[in-house]
C-alpha cells in the first residue's frame, strides 16, 4: 500500500478529490490517502495558508495530489502553488495535452507533452519598485543547471517513447544572454541523442503553429513563463484546463494536480467537472508503474465520454459531479 498525501484544495477541490477518492476505492487501486488542508480557506481560518502538518505529510510520503488553491489579490502569501514548487524543488512541469476520444473539440490531432522549467525565470518573484513608483523592474534568472535537467527530461521522455523530434520554444532572437544560455543547452545536449531532432521555435510563433497545426508538435520543452502559457493554450485546444493533467516532479517528491481554477462560484454545487484531477491522478498512477490500474480507470472514465448527456454542464451534458463519478465506477 503507497500512502499519498492529499491536498483537496480550496472551492470545488473538496468535490473533485471526493471523486477521485471513490474512483480509486472502487478500482481497488493500492494507495492510501493521507488528507491534509491548505490554501485560502484554512488561511482564513489560522492567518497560515500552508500549515506544517502540509509540509510534514508531503515530505514523508513524497508524493502528493493536489486540488486547486486560492490565490487573493492582495492577499499577504504568494502562489502557493508556486511555493511548493520552489520549496521542494519540483523542476519539471509535466503538461500531457491529448484528445480525449468521443469528445469533440475544434482538433481531433492533439497529442504532445509540454515540459516547463518549474523553478526560475520570471516565476522567482524578484521584483522592485522605484522610489517614485514610476518604474518596476522584475528579475528573469536563467541557470545552465536547471535548463540542463529540463531539456534532459524532455529528450528522455523522446527517447522512451520513440519519438523523433524535441521543440524548444524560445526568445533568444530578442533575449539573447537569458534565453539564449537556454537555447545554447538545448542544442548541447541534443548531441547527446543522435536520433531525436531538435526544433528551435520563437515562442510568439510557436503559439501560432499550435493553433494552426498542433499534430506537428509531440513534446515541446520551454522556460518557466512560456510553459504557463503554451500549457494553457495547447489545453484549450483540446476542451479546456478541466481536462488536462499537470505533474510536478523533483528528485526526491512530485506532486500531481489539477491546474484550473477553484471555481468559487459553483463550489457546494456538485457540478464540477472532475476529468483533470482524475488524469492528473492517473499520471501518478503511471509513475508508480501501476499501470494495470491506470488503465482500468482510464477506459473507465473514456467510456462517460460516448455518451454527452452523461458528462458535466460544462462539457455541456447534464450529468452532476456525483453522477458522472458514479458512471465512471459503473463502467469499472
Amino acid at each position: 500500500m503507497v500512502r499519498v498525501t492529499l491536498i483537496p484544495g480550496d472551492g470545488i477541490g473538496k468535490e473533485i478529490s471526493k471523486s477521485v477518492i471513490n474512483i480509486f476505492n472502487k478500482a481497488n487501486v493500492p494507495i492510501e490517502f493521507e488528507t491534509v488542508n491548505a490554501g485560502f480557506e484554512v488561511f482564513k481560518e489560522t492567518g497560515n495558508a500552508i500549515p506544517n502538518e502540509v509540509y510534514e505529510s508531503i515530505e514523508k510520503n513524497k508524493l502528493a495530489l493536489k486540488g486547486p488553491l486560492t490565490t487573493e489579490v492582495g492577499i499577504g502569501y504568494r502562489s502557493l502553488n508556486v511555493a511548493l514548487r520552489k520549496k521542494y524543488d519540483l523542476y519539471a512541469n509535466i503538461r500531457e495535452i491529448k484528445n480525449i476520444p468521443n469528445l469533440k473539440s475544434k482538433y481531433d490531432n492533439v497529442d504532445l507533452v509540454i515540459f516547463r522549467e518549474n523553478t526560475e525565470g520570471l516565476y522567482i518573484g524578484e521584483e522592485t519598485l522605484s522610489y517614485d513608483k514610476e518604474e518596476a523592474i522584475a528579475l528573469k534568472k536563467i541557470t545552465k543547471k536547471k535548463s540542463n535537467r529540463i531539456i534532459k527530461k524532455a529528450f528522455e521522455y523522446a527517447r522512451d517513447n520513440d519519438l523523433k523530434k524535441v521543440t524548444v520554444a524560445h526568445k533568444a532572437n530578442i533575449l539573447k544572454v537569458t534565453d539564449g544560455l537556454f537555447l545554447d543547452c538545448a542544442r548541447e545536449i541534443s548531441k547527446e541523442y543522435e536520433k531525436i531532432e531538435l526544433e528551435e521555435v520563437i515562442i510568439d510563433n510557436m503559439c501560432m503553429q499550435l493553433v494552426m497545426h498542433p499534430e506537428r508538435y509531440k513534446c515541446i520543452v520551454t522556460m518557466n513563463l512560456y510553459g504557463d502559457i503554451l500549457s494553457d493554450l495547447a489545453a484549450g485546444l483540446i476542451g479546456g484546463l478541466g481536462l488536462a493533467p499537470s505533474s510536478n516532479i523533483g528528485d526526491d517528491i512530485s506532486i500531481f494536480e489539477a491546474v484550473h481554477g477553484s471555481a468559487p462560484d459553483i463550489a457546494g454545487k456538485n457540478i464540477a467537472n472532475p476529468t483533470a484531477l482524475i488524469l492528473s491522478s492517473l499520471s501518478m498512477l503511471k509513475a508508480l508503474n501501476m499501470i494495470d490500474e491506470e488503465n482500468k480507470i482510464r477506459k473507465a472514465l473514456y467510456k462517460v465520454f460516448e455518451s454527452k448527456e452523461k458528462l458535466t454542464k460544462d462539457l455541456g451534458g447534464i450529468f452532476s459531479t456525483t453522477e458522472f463519478t458514479d458512471e465512471i465506477i459503473k463502467n469499472l
